[in-house]
């Protein structure tokens, strides 16, 4: 059995990587799809390319795991996957729970797609892409909260804000 596991991976987190990584373990095949809206186009601190390019990074060592992209209704996309193939989402918390669910029954209406839910570990309960990008945006260290493909791509989008904040610590260094 084959799984979708799709999302904006506006960076990839170490949440994510955890339920990918189970998700990995429990089917044949898991698909990291980027979903892309026109209609969101300026809203992603990394453009479609870019998270392509992280994901592609960051998933290399799974060998059952593909990254795509796809723009539309993601019961589209799971019209066109393997029969049987499912949805893969990660839960966080119970707000994330009461969100998800509501998304998985319009999935499963308008088409006939099914979700599995996997519970991200409790370390990474707290680890969402915005707040690793608001964390990043004043050069704070965010390598624990994503993988290493993730962690790069921030500091090189951010490379003013880290070298400023990395001149600051050393000059408090110097100082003490």
């Amino acid at each position: 059995m084959n799984a979708v596991f799709p999302g904006s991976f506006d960076p990839i987190t170490s949440g994510h990587m955890d339920v990918l990584t189970r998700a990995a373990r429990i089917f044949d095949h898991v698909t990291v799809t980027v979903m892309h809206n026109a209609r969101k186009q300026g809203r992603h601190l990394f453009t479609l390319d870019e998270r392509l390019e992280i994901l592609r990074e960051a998933t290399a060592h799974f060998p059952n795991v593909s990254v795509d992209t796809f723009g539309g209704l993601l019961v589209d996309y799971m019209a066109r996957q393997e029969t049987g193939s499912v949805i893969v989402r990660g839960l966080r918390a119970v707000s994330d729970y009461e969100y998800e669910l509501q998304i998985a029954h319009l999935n499963r209406q308008i088409g006939d797609a099914e979700t599995v839910f996997i519970m991200a570990a409790t370390r990474w309960s707290f680890v969402s892409s915005s707040m690793v990008r608001e964390i990043a945006s004043y050069g704070g260290n965010v390598s624990e909260m994503v993988p290493r493909a993730s962690a790069s791509a921030l500091r090189r989008k951010h490379a003013d804000v880290y070298e400023e904040r990395e001149a600051e610590l050393q000059a408090e260094t110097a100082g003490s």
